[in-house]
This record gives structure tokens, C-alpha cells and sequence, in this order.
């Protein structure tokens, strides 16, 4: 594996895998892996000639109030697994490759954000659409992964491709869970040991969710209130939202009977945590999502 930190460099590196047709697999991170991301990486590289991973803490994605300088690192440890799972090239650039000076180009996305998480992070999925598109013009991957616990951002770097023509397949990828069902985030590690054994009823609450839906119910406002009910009287954690909407347009649904995600947040004292489930017009859970489903 090689670890590239310049953009020039890394741009050249594609240009050769490029002239030998290689077909090139990207799964661009913010780092301090966990086996989510690894199970994109084995993914990629399953399904590609090369794979490119990022690691990069992206500044313009991060509110004023919000988490960039405790967001976890630990670069080592990064290096050491994607070695181990197979990586071919880790692109880690510091702040001044990607960002050399101040950006002249405001990239702003109005739709898909209104809802979710990005309701209470005004900007944040501006910012991850700017570094995107900055990482995709360096990598030109063929294919993409993204994990679907963060359902919402890969709702909005399908309408990314979809709006600005790139030649790329995205894939969305099963969240990766604890034993108990907690989804993995890096976010994890701050959450108490009283909140740590509170938070897997989130995903408990999820699950009853769905199961309200295969028992025959389909309105949404039922199974808000009823998943609410689980987190309120099981948790410390202060709900942020709870919502119903088709995807992966995010918008509000009246019944059940479409392609859906029920998804959630929970913010603990030092650990917002998000999770969901997406359902099919049958009410299935579905595990796998390609972009060519919202076509």
C-alpha cells in the first residue's frame, strides 16, 4: 500500500492506473476506521482493480458549535488497517493540499437537506459536497461506497452525480453493527459507560418500527410516536428527530406504501448518534442500495 499526501501526486498516480484501464474503487473517509469502514474497503476491493481510500477531516462540513477538533484520529492505526484489508493507495493530505487557499467557488446543494440531519447543520452538506467533488476530480473513481448509516449523506452525493454528470456508480453499503445493534460510528467512543448501554435501543426502537409496518401499519405518524416512546423511556439522550420520508428524495410520506427510510438522532452529552432502516413498497428491509434504484 502506498500512502499518498499530495494532490498533485495522487492525481498522477490515476493518470497511470487510468492509461492501463484499470478500474478504480474510492471509498473516501474522515478516518479512525472501524469495521464500517473496512467493509467498504474488502467491498471495493472485491469489486475493482484498485482501491483508494481517503482520510481527511473535512473543516467545511463542521458548524461553528460542532466537533471538528475532538472528531478522533489516529492515523497509525488508519494506515495499519487498510494495509491489512487490502488498500492500494491511502490519500492523506493535509488541510493546505485540499484547501491551498480560500475556497473562490461556494458550492451549495438546496434540496435534500431540509430534513434530517442536515435540518439542524445548516451548511454541513455543502461542505461535504465541495470536498467530494474535490476528491473526485483527484481519484475519477469508477465506483464509489458510501455506508447507509449515513443515509441522508449518500441521498445527497447521488443527486452530487446525478446533477453534475460524473461517470460514477454509487453504492451504499449495510451499517455495520455492534453485537448488541448499536450502529458503529467513531462517535462511539465518547459516549459514556451508563449511555453506551443505553444506545442500543435505538436500534431496537428501529426495529419495532419496522415491525409496526409488517404487522399492517402504515401511518408514519404511528410509528414516530411509537419508536419515540422506546428511545424517551429507555435512554438519557435527548431526541433531535425522528422521521418517515421516501427515498432517496427525503421527502414527507403519507403512508408506507413506497421505498422509505425511518431514521433517526440522538444526541448524548458528548455523542450525537444517527441511525435508520430503509424499506421497500413491500415494507422489506433492504440492505443494499445502488444508484441506479433512484433512476
Amino acid at each position: 500500500m502506498e500512502i499518498i499526501r499530495e494532490v498533485n501526486e495522487m492525481r498522477n498516480i490515476i493518470k497511470l492506473l487510468k492509461q492501463g484501464q484499470k478500474k478504480i474503487g474510492f471509498v473516501p473517509t474522515m478516518g479512525f476506521f472501524h469495521d464500517g469502514h473496512l467493509q467498504l474497503m474488502k467491498k471495493a476491493k472485491k469489486e475493482n482493480d484498485t482501491v483508494v481510500s481517503s482520510v481527511f477531516v473535512n473543516p467545511l462540513q463542521f458548524g461553528p458549535n460542532e466537533d471538528f477538533d475532538r472528531y478522533p484520529r489516529n492515523e497509525e492505526e488508519d494506515i495499519r488497517k487498510a494495509e491489512y484489508v487490502g488498500v492500494d493507495f491511502l490519500f492523506i493530505p493535509p488541510l493546505d493540499e485540499m484547501y491551498p487557499q480560500k475556497m473562490q467557488i461556494t458550492m451549495t446543494i438546496n434540496d435534500r437537506i431540509d430534513v434530517l440531519c442536515g435540518k439542524a447543520r445548516p451548511g454541513h452538506f455543502d461542505g461535504v459536497i465541495t470536498v467530494v467533488t474535490k476528491l473526485f476530480h483527484i481519484t475519477q473513481p469508477d465506483q464509489v461506497y458510501f455506508g447507509m448509516k449515513d443515509a441522508q449523506q449518500v441521498a445527497v452525493i447521488d443527486a452530487l452525480i446525478h446533477n453534475l454528470n460524473f461517470s460514477i456508480s454509487l453504492i451504499g453499503l449495510p451499517t455495520v453493527r455492534e453485537e448488541d445493534g448499536l450502529a458503529k460510528s467513531s462517535r462511539n467512543v465518547n459516549l459514556s459507560k451508563r449511555e453506551r448501554a443505553q444506545a442500543n435501543w435505538l436500534f431496537k426502537a428501529l426495529k419495532h418500527g419496522h415491525q409496526l409496518v409488517v404487522d399492517g401499519e402504515f401511518n408514519p405518524a404511528i410509528i414516530i410516536k411509537e419508536i419515540n416512546n422506546i428511545i424517551s423511556n429507555n435512554t438519557d439522550g435527548k431526541i433531535d428527530y425522528i422521521e418517515v420520508l421516501s427515498y432517496p428524495e427525503l421527502k414527507p410520506v403519507s403512508d408506507m406504501n413506497q421505498q422509505v427510510i425511518i431514521a433517526l438522532a440522538v444526541q448524548f452529552e458528548r455523542a450525537r448518534l444517527i441511525d435508520n432502516l430503509l424499506l421497500n413498497e413491500d415494507g422489506d428491509i433492504i440492505r443494499f442500495w445502488k444508484q441506479e434504484e433512484s433512476q
